[in-house]
């Protein structure tokens, strides 16, 4: 059935937790406090698939669970497929291993020359500083140390990291993640930003957090007041799913942009989620109607347990086909692999170059159309280069313009 949705709405409210007093509800300290993070919590509010059981049973040997009560609200309890729901209530799916998986998909530690610092790109660095989160996502790239339900025994060292970054001019771009970097106290992220900021050769500072979604309590007056201090501060927010577009998110990003924190996204595709032309072109216009440039469609990574999330590539490059040319540029997402072990990020994207010699650029539009474009100028025939004592003349429209050579092409 294709994906429909009232353009209109943005969910808010505090649903099941309606007699709660909005001054705890709007508490980030509260939704931590009060999230669901055992089997006989989630039932309380849900009855668990087998499935679901499973996977929960399992979770403290793989990565824990964890639900702020403003998130819960989103899932849709009668629907074991509802996209919100598979993306942070454990399955059975994480019990099994494939062949191709590895704990650290991306080959992190094989870069991290202090504990919590990975150099892998020549100008930056991506500095981890803490190995918690609000929720957890199933499909966590860093399953092997978030949460530490896998002992990974993760513990950021922030003096060494801050020097080893001191010590490298070539450093001019930093990304702090975790986990997730917005769980730290506003101290904390003072001093880290302060001490960022007081390096030199550190040009531009980014956190990534999926805070906003999990959690817009956290981004209060006195966290934008410490972006604007630092600013300008960079973010890449993690939303998947329109529905995870609500009220409290909109206002939260817009608290962020006022502030002047420029905001992008960062989406994962994922199997029976957002693996759909109709579901992503929600989500993308209404993460500009927030202020959010939505940035990185991510293929997911090879976790272990992950494959009953990973969607076909090929899925992934018709979804960026049906935005190109079907909605405005800004609203269109590169889509990437994080190429496994550690090679970086990598466009997968649709093919519109058909050829190219000395002569032309050959290339179709997202209609089919084929193009050509010359890459050598040919001269009017009788054009007479005017002879410079004497008065300038335009040439004639008839002679200027050329017609667009255009033909139709099956792609």
């Amino acid at each position: 059935m294709p994906y429909k949705e009232d353009r209109a709405t943005w969910y808010e409210g505090q649903g099941l937790w309606a007699d709660v007093p909005a001054s705890d509800w709007n508490s980030w300290g509260w939704q931590l406090r009060n999230r669901i993070t055992t089997l006989e919590q989630l039932e309380r509010y849900l009855t668990p698939t087998r499935e679901e059981r499973a996977g929960i049973l399992f979770a403290k040997q793989k990565l824990s669970l964890a639900i702020t009560p403003y998130f819960f609200n989103l899932i849709d309890r009668d629907d074991p497929d509802c996209p919100i729901r598979k993306q942070v209530i454990p399955r059975a799916g994480e019990m099994q291993l494939a062949e191709e998986e590895m704990l650290d998909s991306l080959g992190e530690d094989e870069h991290s020359p202090v504990p919590g610092l990975v150099h892998r790109y020549p100008d930056r660095v991506l500095f981890l500083v803490t190995d918690r989160c609000a929720s957890y996502c199933r499909y966590c790239t860093r399953s092997r140390m978030v949460s530490n339900a896998q002992h990974y025994d993760f513990h950021p060292q922030h003096e060494a990291a801050l020097a080893y970054i001191a010590a490298h001019p070539e450093v001019r771009d930093v990304l702090l993640s975790g986990g997730d970097p917005l769980l730290l106290s506003d101290g904390k992220l003072d001093m880290l930003l302060g001490r960022l900021r007081a390096i030199p050769h550190v040009e531009f500072i980014r956190i990534g957090s999926r805070i906003p979604v999990f959690l817009p309590q956290r981004v209060t007056p006195e966290l934008c007041e410490i972006f604007k201090k630092h600013g300008p501060i960079w973010m890449s927010i993690h939303v998947n799913h329109p529905r995870e577009c609500t009220q409290a998110l909109k206002d939260a990003c817009e608290r962020l942009a006022f502030a002047g924190v420029p905001l992008g996204n960062q989406s994962v595709l994922l199997r029976g989620i957002n693996d759909d032309p109709e579901v992503m072109k929600a989500l993308v216009h209404r993460l500009l109607r927030m202020r959010v440039r939505p940035y990185y469609i991510y293929q997911m990574d090879l976790i272990t347990g992950g494959a009953h999330f990973k969607a076909d590539v090929r899925r992934g490059i018709e979804i960026i086909e049906a935005l190109r040319g079907h909605t405005t540029g800004y609203a269109v997402p590169q889509y990437v692999i994080d190429a496994p072990g550690g090679g970086g990020k990598v466009p997968i994207n649709p093919e519109y170059l058909d050829k190219i010699t000395d002569e032309e650029v050959v290339f179709h539009n997202f209609e089919g159309r084929r193009f050509r474009y010359p890459l050598k100028s040919t001269p009017l025939v009788g054009a007479r280069v005017p002879d410079e004592a004497a008065p300038q003349k335009p040439v004639s429209e008839p002679e200027r313009v050329a017609e667009p050579i255009a033909e139709p092409v099956s792609v």
